[in-house]
Order: structure tokens, then sequence, then C-alpha cells
């Protein structure tokens, strides 16, 4: 996993509330359990005025010029500012596969969805609580501006504006020492090998006949 510490980056304004995850990463796309390629078809129904379906070529496909991501100004954003129950609805890891593969990696809103924001973190994307009405003014900052920035410092726990406006969110202590070094689960297993190898060798010693036995 990437390790996040402080990340500067484009905002780009997705101004509707209870997005689930089906809304994110459609169920037709749910065909891989390995992490990658799924940002071509995030907000797939939002982002194409066909249906996409596995295997297509999103090249060819007609974008829709009135969706925020298709808008030049937004192009290479890497911070999403949305609404109130983010990621709702089933709780499909693919979700925050397909929003880090597009680019993101920071999103701001005023709650998610609880299984939704612990997937996030545990896949190196940084889920933002901000207070509702502070969430208004950056959306209404962002659409002002064309090239709207933040910079999120995780250590610091804030959220740095243009103008230098300082503004904390609350993050639990263990994942944001994950993200800042970059441990998924299996990283965080694998610090422990030597004492799981030593007590793989202890239980042998003990119980020889549980020792694998070669075919032939």
């Amino acid at each position: 996993m990437q390790p996040f510490v402080t990340h500067t980056g484009i905002v780009a304004p997705l101004d509707r509330a209870n997005i689930d995850t089906d809304q994110i990463i459609p169920k037709q796309f749910l065909k891989s359990i390995r992490r990658t390629g799924f940002g071509a078809n995030l907000f797939d129904e939002w982002r194409y005025l066909d249906r996409g379906e596995p295997g297509k070529d999103n090249s060819r496909r007609p974008l829709n010029p009135d969706f925020v991501l298709n808008q030049p100004r937004y192009r290479g954003a890497s911070i999403l500012l949305t609404r109130r129950n983010f990621g709702c609805g089933s709780s499909r890891e693919h979700a925050p596969w397909a929003l880090a593969e597009y680019g993101f990696r920071v999103l701001i809103a005023p709650s998610f969805a609880d299984i939704f924001y612990n997937n996030c973190l545990k896949n190196g994307l940084l889920p933002v609580v901000l207070d509702e009405a502070v969430v208004d003014r950056l959306f209404r900052e962002v659409q002002a501006t064309a090239g709207y920035a933040l910079t999120i410092d995780l250590p610091a726990q804030t959220v740095r504006t243009p103008t230098g406006e300082t503004l904390r969110f609350e993050v639990d202590s263990f994942r944001k020492e994950c993200l800042i070094h970059g441990w998924d689960d299996i990283d965080l297993t694998l610090r422990h090998q030597d004492k799981i190898a030593a007590f793989e060798r202890e239980r042998l010693a003990r119980h020889p006949w549980l020792a694998p036995v070669a075919r032939t």
C-alpha cells in the first residue's frame, strides 16, 4: 500500500448525497479481486452516455459532458469533495479500489458509510470528515476557483486551504499509523513473521504428526 503522509491535489466537487457503492462501481464490473482494472469504470453510469459492460473499450464510449469528472477544469483531480453518507449500500471493497485507481487519494465529506470508511483506510485512501457547513463552503470555493487545491497533512490531521486556513479532522490513531507507513492487513501480519515461524516450529516439535505429507 502506498504510504500517505501529506498530499496536495486539485479538488473535484461531486455535489450529491447518499452515493452508494453501486454508483461508485456498478455491479457488472465486480468480476475480479485483483484490486486493479476498476478505475476506468468509476461512476460508470454517470461518466458515460451508454451502458458499460466488462471488456468494453472505454476510449470509444461517449462521455457525459455534464459529469464533473469529465470537465477539463477537474482533470487530474486527486481529492473528491462530496456530500453526506458517501459509500452507503453494499460493502464491496471494489469501490475504494476504483477510486484509488482513478487517482483519488483523499475523500472529503460530512459523513461516510461505516464499512466503506474502513475499507478506504485499509486500501490507502484517506476519508476526511468535516462539518457540513465547512463542506458547503468548500463547495462554493471549489466552484468559484479553477485549479482549487487543498493540502492534507495526515500526521498533523489538518486540511489547508489556498488562503492558508487550517481545518482539523479526526482519524483513528492505529489506522493513521498504518496509512503513514503504507501497511495493509497483509503487511501487518508479515511484521510478525518471525514469531509465526517460531510458533510453527514449536508446534511441529510437540506434534510432529501435524507435519504436511508430501504427495507422490
